[in-house]
C-alpha cells in the first residue's frame, strides 16, 4: 500500500510568479500599515479627541460600501493588473498629497477629504488584488499559498507599524512618502508582470452583474456564514483604532521606560506579531481538518483576547493581548480565505472579493468608528470591553445560523460552485480522512 505524500510547507513558494508576487505586495502593505499609524496619531495629536479617530475609520469606511461592488465587477470583465495600476497611481499621488497637507499643517477637513480619496482609489483596485491571487499557483497549492499570504502580510503588519512608529517620532511627513514609494515600486514591478490568462465575464450592466455577484454569494450559506461572521465580530472588535489613547493615557509605561510613540508602534505591532508566529506555524502543520469549528473557535478567541486587552494597564499583559487578537484573527483569515476563493468561479471572483472586501474591510473602519464613538460618549475601556463581549455573542449566533459553517471539515473539500448550482453538503472530517 503507498504512503500519503508527505507535507511540503513550502509548496506555493516554490512557484516563483506566486513568491515574486508576496514580495511585491508585501513592501506595498508595509508603507500602507506605515501612513495607518501616521494618520492616527497626527489626528489625534492635532485634536485631542477619541472622535477623530473614529472619523479616520469613516471616511475609509464610505468609499468601500460606495466602490467596492462596482470595482469587483470591472475586475471581471477587464485586466485585473492594469486595474491594479490604476489604483496604486491613484494611492501614490494622495500619499503625497497627505504628507504636503500635514507639512503645512492646513485644515483637518481637508487632510479628511484626501483620506477618502486615498482610500477610493485602493478600493478601485482590491478586488482585482484578491481574484488574482488564485491564478498564481494550482488549485491543489491554494490552502497553502493563504497561509503564507497570510505570514507575509502579518510580517508586514509588525515591520510597517514598527518603522511607522520609529519614522513619526522623527516626522510624520516622512510616513506618507514612504507609503508613496512603496505603491510607486508596486507599480513598477506590475508593469512587467505577466499572468495566466483566466475566464472573464462579458461586459454587460454593470448593476445586472453586481446583482448576479450579490445573489451568489447570498445564495452559498458557507461563504455568506464566513465573511459575515468576520464582519460582526470585527466591526465589534475595532481596539485597535483606539491604540493611541491607551499608548498616551491607559497603559501604563513607566515601568518599560517607553514614550507615547515608540509604545503605539509596539502596540499596534502586537497583532501582527502574534499572526506571523501562527502562520508560519500553520504553514509547516498538515491541512486543517475541522476546518469551520476552528474558525468559530478562533473568533471567538479573539473576543476574549480583546475583553482582556481593555481593563489591562500592563504593558506587557497588554502586548500579549493584541499578539492572541492577531493569532486568532489569522487562523480564521486562512480559512475564509479559501472558503471565499476556491468556492468561486473565476469568472466571479472580481464580484464575490468585491462582496467579501466589503464585509471584512468595512467592519475595520466602521468598527473604528464605533469604538471611536463609544469611547467619546462613555470611555475607551468600556468601548473595548463591549466590543469583545458582542464578538462572543456573534459566534453563539453564527453557531445556530450556519450549520454548514460549523460542520465544514477540510478546506480541500471546497469546491467551486456555479450560479444557480445547489451547494454541496460539507464533508465532515470523517468524510475526509484517508
Amino acid at each position: 500500500m503507498a504512503s500519503p505524500p508527505s507535507h511540503d510547507p513550502y509548496s506555493a513558494l516554490r512557484v516563483p510568479l506566486f513568491r515574486r508576487y508576496l514580495i511585491a505586495t508585501s513592501l506595498v502593505s508595509m508603507g500602507t500599515a506605515a501612513q495607518g499609524l501616521a494618520i492616527g496619531w497626527e489626528m489625534y495629536d492635532r485634536t485631542g479627541e477619541a472622535l477623530s479617530l473614529g472619523l479616520v475609520g469613516l471616511v475609509q469606511a464610505i468609499p468601500m460600501l460606495l466602490f467596492t461592488l462596482p470595482a469587483g465587477y470591472l475586475a471581471d470583465v477587464f485586466d485585473r493588473r492594469k486595474l491594479m495600476m490604476l489604483s496604486l497611481t491613484g494611492a501614490t499621488f494622495t500619499s503625497l498629497g497627505l504628507g504636503a497637507l500635514s507639512w503645512q499643517e492646513a485644515q483637518i477637513e481637508w487632510m479628511y477629504l484626501l483620506l477618502f480619496l486615498d482610500s477610493a482609489f485602493l478600493r478601485l483596485g482590491w478586488p482585482a488584488r484578491a481574484a488574482i491571487t488564485p491564478l498564481l499557483v494550482p488549485g491543489a497549492l491554494f490552502e497553502n499559498a493563504a497561509k503564507w499570504r497570510t505570514t507575509f502580510m502579518q510580517i508586514t503588519g509588525i515591520g510597517g507599524p514598527a518603522i511607522g512608529g520609529f519614522v513619526i517620532a522623527f516626522s510624520i511627513q516622512a510616513a506618507y512618502v514612504l507609503s508613496a514609494l512603496s505603491s510607486a515600486l508596486f507599480i513598477v514591478f506590475l508593469s512587467f508582470m505577466r499572468l495566466p490568462a483566466g475566464q472573464r465575464t462579458q461586459r454587460g450592466n454593470m448593476v445586472a452583474q453586481v446583482a448576479v455577484g450579490l445573489r451568489y454569494v447570498w445564495g452559498q450559506k458557507l461563504l455568506l456564514g464566513a465573511i459575515s461572521l468576520d464582519l460582526f465580530a470585527v466591526l465589534l472588535g475595532g481596539a485597535v483604532y483606539l491604540l493611541p489613547i491607551f499608548a498616551r493615557e491607559i497603559v501604563d509605561l513607566e515601568p518599560v521606560g517607553l514614550g507615547p510613540e515608540a509604545a503605539l508602534g509596539w502596540l499596534r505591532a502586537a497583532p501582527a506579531v502574534g499572526a506571523c508566529i501562527t502562520a508560519l506555524l500553520m504553514a509547516h502543520l498538515p491541512p486543517i481538518r475541522r476546518s469551520g469549528r476552528v474558525l468559530l473557535a478562533c473568533v471567538a478567541g479573539f473576543g476574549v483576547a480583546t475583553i482582556a486587552f481593555g481593563f489591562s494597564h500592563n504593558f506587557w499583559l497588554s502586548l500579549f493581548m493584541l499578539a492572541l487578537t492577531g493569532a486568532f484573527d489569522n487562523v480564521s483569515m486562512v480559512i475564509r480565505q479559501v472558503i471565499s476563493q476556491m468556492s468561486t468561479p473565476n469568472e466571479m471572483r472580481g464580484r464575490v472579493s468585491a462582496v467579501s472586501a466589503i464585509f471584512v474591510g468595512s467592519s475595520n473602519e466602521l468598527g473604528g468608528f464605533e469604538s471611536g464613538l463609544v469611547a467619546q460618549f462613555f470611555s475607551p475601556v468600556i468601548s473595548v470591553v463591549s466590543g469583545g463581549i458582542g464578538s462572543l455573542a456573534v459566534v453563539a449566533a453564527w453557531t445556530g445560523l450556519f450549520p454548514r459553517l460549523r460542520e465544514l471539515g477540510s478546506l480541500s473539500s471546497v469546491t467551486p460552485q456555479r450560479p444557480g448550482e445547489r451547494e454541496a453538503a460539507p464533508q465532515t472530517p470523517s468524510q475526509t480522512a484517508p
